[in-house]
């Protein structure tokens, strides 16, 4: 029958994979890591036993973080990356040509040495010369911060763990002081189909710190459900106004400009969480 590595993803729901090796497994300082090399998915990331990414599907995930937010700020030049220590939004956030400079924040230093080790297509840009890598709690980072960013991308887990302090309203208030007046943030919000509450609560705070708040939803197969939200503050620019020469041409595999505008369009249980 093989080994097979499965992620509950509620009490009574999870989703399998079957293993070819372990590479490796640690114990950090904040949460157990293991890297698997799967049948279906390749090498994949592991933390408390929660799939973060895996070489096949890592790209819509990463994608959709970094450039709807990206596209919509007219001229972002310095980008915060909060968590994502596997490399996958910066490397995304680099195709953007005016960006000068993109800080990686992430607090555990063994989710970058192994996710160079055995993820190098998705966190090959970490050496970049635009990037700068900071081992530090992004929260405490965050919050030492003023005026300083055009845009905010928290690529975080679940709110578990070291993640729990990413979904307050107090770190959105940081964000909303970090950001320049025009600033953006997008944080990756779980799921409508288990987290559906959370979804709202998050929803609600950013609408009461940001000017303009929206949800919008992206396919993840490896994720809890596969159906996936992100929830964007703005202080000024609303994506559904972004024109449409605002457009660049870059590498992607899942966003596309008509994608930028549809992934807006939200399914009514999931609109619900937003009203």
């Amino acid at each position: 029958m093989g080994i097979w590595f499965t992620e509950k993803q509620t009490a009574n729901f999870g989703i399998t994979a079957k293993i070819k090796q372990t590479l490796a497994t640690v114990k950090t300082d904040f949460q157990e890591l293991e890297m698997i090399q799967t049948e279906e998915w390749g090498n994949m990331l592991v933390l408390d036993d929660m799939v973060m990414t895996t070489e096949k599907d890592e790209f819509v995930y990463h994608e959709m973080v970094a450039h709807v937010p990206l596209f919509t700020h007219p001229n972002p030049k310095k980008v915060l990356v909060v968590g994502g220590g596997d490399g996958g939004v910066i490397r995304e956030v680099l195709k953007h040509k005016s960006v000068e400079k993109a800080t990686l924040v992430e607090v555990d230093g063994k989710v970058l040495e192994y996710s160079k080790k055995y993820l190098p297509t998705i966190a090959g840009a970490l050496d970049d010369d635009r990037v700068e890598v900071k081992v530090d709690d992004g929260f405490m980072y965050i919050a030492n911060s003023k005026r300083e960013f055009d845009v905010i991308l928290v690529d975080s887990t679940e709110p578990v763990g070291p993640a729990v302090s990413l979904f307050t309203q107090g770190f959105y208030t940081g964000i909303h002081k970090a950001l320049k007046d025009d600033g953006i943030f997008v944080a990756q919000t779980d799921n409508p189909w288990f987290k559906a509450d959370l979804i709202r609560q998050v929803y609600n705070d950013v609408g009461e710190i940001f000017s303009v708040t929206t949800l919008y939803t992206a396919n993840i197969p490896t994720y809890p459900s596969g159906l996936w939200t992100f929830t964007m503050g703005s202080k000024i620019h609303h994506p559904l106004k972004v024109k449409k020469e605002r457009f660049t041409d870059i590498e992607t595999n899942y966003y596309t400009s008509e994608l930028h505008y549809a992934c807006f369009a939200l399914p009514k249980f999931v609109k619900d969480l937003t009203e």
